[in-house]
Order: C-alpha cells, then structure tokens, then sequence
C-alpha cells in the first residue's frame, strides 16, 4: 500500500448523504490533518536527514576507532620489535664499548653535534623562509588593496573616451 500524503488527502472527497457531517467541518478538519501531516513529514525529514548524519559521523568514527585501534597494535608490535633490536644492539655496543670505548662516544658526540647543527640550520632557513614568504605575501595583498588599480581602471576608462 502507498503511504498517504497531503495531497491526497487534499483530493479526497466524499459522498454527500442525508443526514451526513457538516462539509465545513470537515473540510476544515481535513486541512488542519493536511498542515499537520505537512508538518510532520518536513520533520520526519530533518530527522531522517540528522540520523543519516549522525550514522555517517558514526561510521566514520568507528573507522577511525578502527584505524587507531591497528595503529596502536602495530605500534605495539613495532615497539616490541625495536625493544629486541635495541636491547641485541645495546648488547652489541656494550661488547664494541668495552673495546674502544673513547672512540665510540667520541664519534657519537660528533655525530650529534653534527646533527644538532644541521637541525639548527634546517630551524633558520625555515624561519627566512618564512619571513621571506610572509613579506611576498603582504607585499602582494597591499599590491591588491592598492589604489593604483582603480587609478589604472580610471586611466582606461579616460583613454578609451578620448578615442571615441
């Protein structure tokens, strides 16, 4: 069966009979059921539509859950794994350490010392750049917000008329 709606139930007549309702009455009372029935499938949209929404943020969610829940297992795993290789390494470096031991921190300190200061001069070219950057862009915005363009427009303007 066909769910009902307000314009039929706007189109719906009946049969006149003696002793019947008042049609008045009725067909009042068939317009207030139409506004409501209007009324109430608009809401029942806006709520179809909001459940819809929510269900896809819902999804979405439980996706991301999801997503997170394997990131964090494979972080673990991850995390398990480095631990062995660190401690295997650690073991190995403890042996070499025992050897020549000077030398190896020796290295490391220059390693990152060396390290440290390529990350500085990484930190200052992203800091120029940034400057730089942020000076070309406000240079081109007050280009944009300059008069000079509507100067520009007004000389057209005049150059057009005076060939006309």
């Amino acid at each position: 069966m066909v769910p009902l709606t307000p314009l039929d139930i706007h189109n719906k007549e009946f049969a006149v009979s003696f002793r019947g309702y008042n049609q008045d009455e009725v067909n009042e009372f068939l317009q207030q059921v139409i506004q409501d029935f209007e009324a109430l499938i608009r809401e029942n949209k806006q709520l179809t539509e909001r459940v819809q929404q929510l269900e896809e943020k819902l999804s979405h969610f439980t996706n991301l859950e999801e997503s997170l829940s394997k990131s964090i297992v494979v972080a673990q795993e991850a995390a398990e794994e480095v631990k062995a290789n660190a401690r295997k390494e650690a073991q190995l470096i403890v042996r070499e350490a025992e050897k020549n031991a000077d030398r190896i921190v020796n290295e490391a300190l220059m390693k990152s010392r060396k390290v440290l200061m390529e990350m500085e001069e990484i930190q200052k070219q992203v800091s120029v750049f940034r400057a730089r950057f942020r000076s070309l862009v406000q240079a081109q915005l007050e280009m944009i917000e300059s008069r000079d363009w509507d100067d520009l427009l007004e000389d057209v303007r005049q150059a057009t008329q005076m060939e006309s």
